[in-house]
């Protein structure tokens, strides 16, 4: 990885941490592209090269990790799965189901009900 691909990265991760713009159910490419002044198609291929994950992968795995957090912490607890889902970025169920399952292994309630006492 060149010097260039690892500031994009670093940039990338600085802009994750500090704005959380996967909690955005309308993000997409080129609004991530514009907020970080980095181009589309140079964004595209760091994301697929370092993370090996195209953009939506890339996106709904922070939105998976929000959720998973959220499912076990006790300020969450009145909320439903599915709430859990819509305030962490996703904006469908069906598609929140798939890509939970698709990130770990199980539903989201096989996961609640895991790591839950």
């Amino acid at each position: 990885m060149c010097i260039r691909d690892r500031e994009y990265i670093e940039k990338l991760n600085k802009y994750f941490v500090e704005n959380k713009p996967y909690l955005n159910p309308e993000l997409n490419l080129p609004q991530l592209a514009t907020d970080t002044g980095i181009s589309s198609h140079y964004l595209s291929q760091v994301i697929n090269e370092y993370y090996k994950m195209n953009f939506f992968d890339y996106i709904n795995q922070q939105r998976v990790e929000v959720v998973k957090t959220r499912i076990i912490d006790l300020q969450y607890k009145n909320y439903s799965i599915l709430g859990i889902a819509f305030e962490s970025g996703f904006n469908s169920k069906s598609a929140f189901n798939q890509v939970f399952k698709k990130f770990t292994g199980l539903t989201p309630s096989e996961y609640k009900k895991i790591h839950t006492v």
